[in-house]
């Protein structure tokens, strides 16, 4: 190629018509070159060897047809402008495409002279600009996120001071304090509260944002998620006399979900459901299966406030949206709970909505995935399409020698499971996800196919590793124990048998941990909002 020529890449399967543009850019632009192919398999293919400056494109070719043409040239090379050439009866597809991201179209049956010149140079021209203004977007959204994660923990610091400092006045140890005084301490507490869950919320929003929250996933009772959040609720609905009933349907199994992320949303959607529900109103908390969908549960907060205008639904999840008409003066916030909760529901793979109509309350929704172990065991019980010959259930129990434990308890329970890992055969045995517990003791279970005296020689190789581990020896000690898995009844197909061995396992541990052992870890710095302390 020419120094100074330009690459041109030609999709086009008619002869006639790619000769007919080769031409025109000679007339036009003697420094073109042009790779001319015919399907859209051979220019992908040429988009891998080497990048053109710009595409001219037929939409409808033998191997690809319509706008799915271009929308895998798309994916193939995002950065390069692409011109689409259309016939007469295709510019609507052309119009389509040019919503989706092309740059230009032209008629093939109207080429005039400089028309093809004109329209690849403003091509170029215009996708440079489009990719200035993207990096530039990028960069300020990067720096925005770095000067709000930097001032949200600088402002920690003096809100801390400030929050130590007020409850040592306010618990008498600088002095006694008379009813006035304890009464401006009060609403300094709760101010400091209010200001802390904005920082929290300021963080987790530029986390959300950059892509950096995490979330910890656990088989965890959601009966339970949603008890502990009513108990954090009840007595704000209260103060305000606000009904709170709560309706769990007994038959969900487990959910894999983060138990404190998990709870930071429903604390979130409480929250506002009390914000606006007026004195004698009622809220309602509910977890139900969902028939049309045995993967997901579905989690609901209904409220009998004054509802959302439709306008404002279109909105409410959007970061830093506040409806203007809905908002308590007494208890502004910077509207990023939803925006927060909606991408802690996503990071778990399910979805978030609202239904309301403005005096009629409203019902916000979000889903979870259910914890499928049947799915989990399938590859690990079974072979060649049949049943194993036997399996156990190992648990394996982390106890601290003290309460609160010493040392870092959770990073101790973290390395055991990799080292419980790296003790089972992985084509034959299964460790499963950890239990979310609400104490400091820790359990992890394996479904093992092996029988009793060979789970014998497997507990001993895992009490053998534990033991090695200096800070577990330290700060707790662990205990291994096994349990038979009876065999599921001869005669029925593969896959209830093996439902029926994690319907089993299921109950076991569920019955081995207790009811009361599932709930989420610690209260989510979210709850400051309603007037908890983080």
């Amino acid at each position: 190629m020419k120094e100074g020529s330009r690459r041109v890449l030609l999709i086009e399967d008619n002869q006639g018509d790619a000769d007919l543009v080769r031409l025109r850019l000679i007339d036009s632009k003697p420094s073109v070159e042009v790779n001319c192919v015919h399907r859209l398999s051979e220019g992908l293919a040429s988009l891998s060897e080497k990048t053109p400056e710009l595409i001219l494109l037929d939409l409808n070719l033998p191997d690809s047809h319509g706008s799915e043409t271009f929308r895998r040239v798309l994916e193939k090379a995002p950065d390069v402008p692409v011109v689409i050439l259309s016939g007469q009866d295709d510019e609507a597809l052309a119009v389509k495409a040019l919503h989706q991201g092309a740059q230009d179209y032209l008629i093939k049956g109207a080429l005039g002279n400089g028309e093809l010149d004109r329209a690849m140079r403003y091509a170029i021209e215009r996708q440079a600009l489009l990719r200035s203004l993207e990096m530039s977007r990028q960069q300020q959204m990067e720096f925005k996120n770095q000067f709000l994660s930097h001032v949200s923990h600088e402002l920690r610091t003096p809100l801390t001071c400030i929050h130590q400092y007020a409850n040592i006045l306010m618990d008498g140890l600088a002095g006694d304090l008379n009813q006035e005084q304890r009464g401006h301490m009060s609403t300094i507490l709760k101010s400091v509260n209010q200001l802390g869950a904005m920082v929290h919320d300021l963080l987790e929003a530029t986390r959300a944002e950059s892509g950096k929250i995490r979330i910890d996933r656990r088989c965890l009772s959601i009966g339970d998620v949603v008890q502990l959040a009513a108990a954090m609720m009840r007595g704000l609905a209260r103060d305000k006399h606000v009904g709170f009933e709560l309706g769990v349907d007994d038959k969900i199994p487990f959910v894999d979900g983060d138990p404190d992320r998990v709870l930071e949303v429903l604390i979130n959607l409480i929250d506002n459901a009390i914000k606006f529900t007026p004195a004698d109103g009622a809220i309602t908390v509910q977890a139900r299966l969902i028939p049309t969908d045995p993967d997901f549960i579905c989690v609901s907060v209904s409220d009998t406030g004054c509802g959302i205008k439709p306008e404002a639904r279109n909105l409410i999840f959007e970061r830093l949206y506040q409806d203007p008409d809905a908002i308590d003066n007494s208890r502004k916030g910077l509207g990023l709970g939803l925006f927060i909760a909606r991408e802690l529901v996503r990071l778990h793979g399910g979805r978030i909505w609202v239904v309301s109509e403005p005096g009629q309350g409203s019902t916000f929704s979000f889903t979870l995935p259910l914890y499928s172990l049947h799915k989990l065991l399938l590859p690990v019980v079974t072979y060649n399409n049949l049943l194993r010959d036997a399996f156990v259930l190992v648990r394996v129990q982390l106890k601290p020698h003290n309460r609160p434990p010493l040392g870092n308890w959770k990073e101790i329970c973290s390395r055991s499971l990799e080292l419980l890992q790296r003790c089972v055969y992985l084509d034959k045995d299964l460790v499963l996800p950890p239990m979310a517990t609400s104490g400091a003791e820790q359990s992890f279970f394996v479904v093992a196919s092996t029988d009793m005296a060979h789970a014998e020689i497997m507990m001993t190789r895992i009490r053998e590793q534990m033991a090695k581990l200096e800070d577990l020896k330290a700060a707790g000690e662990s205990q291994v124990s096994v349990s038979a898995i009876p065999q599921p009844e001869k005669g029925q197909p593969l896959h209830r048998q093996v439902r029926e061995i994690a319907d089993w396992t299921t109950e076991t541990i569920q019955a081995a941990l207790g009811a009361t052992e599932h709930l989420p870890r610690k209260p989510p710095a979210r709850a400051a909002s309603a007037g908890f302390e983080k």
